[in-house]
């Protein structure tokens, strides 16, 4: 879950340098925005924000992924039911499937992010992760970063109608896929 773990980096490099503390910019990020000081603003890549109060959970950080049915699947281990109360902060403002990294704030107290995905399942696919993009019309397909013909209809009808699109799906557990599409 490479993906997930870029979203705890971000937020845990924004909570070191004050994003829980600092007012907030113009467009929802922390500083003032300015070129000349800051350099030019990128867009935030999560989807919702929330803090919870997870007394149960242990650890300083933790990344899972929430399921359309509400399944939660996560690689570290943690006490059962411990990660309920920040999905239930998030689903304040984002419905499942997303993806979602948190940091200990305080003694029960825990920061989440998350960002929405699309969840496939690749039946018998060989490989953890996949990047597909589709340019003009030319469909270019890896797996585990080898250059690949194979057709997956699955993915291929999630892209079909998007256009110019780049694509990267990991592993979450056995045949399913947490997606990523972005338009070019």
């Amino acid at each position: 879950m490479s993906r997930t773990h870029d979203l705890l980096a971000a937020l845990t490099n924004a909570s070191v340098g004050g994003f829980l503390t600092q007012p907030l910019g113009l467009s929802g990020d922390p500083g003032m925005e300015l070129v000349a000081i800051h350099g030019v603003p990128r867009a935030r890549t999560w989807d919702a924000i929330a803090s919870a109060a997870a007394p149960v959970l242990t650890g300083e950080t933790v990344t899972f992924v929430v399921l359309p049915d509400a399944t939660i699947v996560v690689e570290e281990t943690v006490p059962d039911d411990s990660l309920a109360p920040l999905a239930e902060a998030v689903e304040h403002s984002l419905q499942p499937p997303y993806r979602a990294a948190a940091i200990r704030q305080d003694k029960d107290v825990w920061a989440v992010v998350a960002e929405r995905i699309e969840i496939v399942e690749l039946a018998g696919l060989e490989g953890d992760a996949i990047d597909l993009t589709v340019v003009d019309g030319e469909r270019t397909l890896t797996i585990d970063e080898v250059r690949t013909i194979r057709p997956l209809p699955a993915l291929d009808a999630l892209v079909e109608l998007r256009g110019d699109v780049a694509l990267h799906g990991e592993r979450l557990d056995g045949d399913l896929f947490a997606v990523d599409v972005f338009s070019l």
